[in-house]
């Protein structure tokens, strides 16, 4: 009975974070980048050819499942979109699906 309750449990999480993954909405204000191929050190980030900019503190980086990621697991070459917060520090940065990159459009 209780493996039973277990796997009912678990199957319910993970179906659930399926969901809420696929009910992502991206913010209207985001400008659309491409994650350059250099490294900087935190809390730096290039974005292919521009100046580098800044995370903020407290800024946050999403995977394409919209899960929190460290700013050294940003894949260089990806597609992404970002927010600036009142100082031009970057607040959010969400790594783009391939549904959402036809979507979204190019630089």
């Amino acid at each position: 009975m209780r493996q039973l309750l277990a796997l009912s449990l678990t199957v319910i999480l993970l179906t659930t974070g399926v969901a809420y993954a696929q009910l992502r909405t991206l913010p209207a204000n985001a400008k659309p980048a491409k994650v350059g191929a250099q490294r900087l050190p935190l809390p730096y980030i290039n974005f292919g050819g521009t100046a580098p900019f800044k995370l903020a503190p407290g800024g946050v980086i999403y995977d394409e499942n919209n899960r929190y990621i460290l700013h050294e697991a940003l894949p260089p070459g990806a597609d992404v979109v970002y927010t600036l917060d009142m100082n031009g520090d970057i607040a959010r940065i969400y790594i783009l699906t391939p549904q959402e990159q036809a979507q979204v459009k190019k630089p």
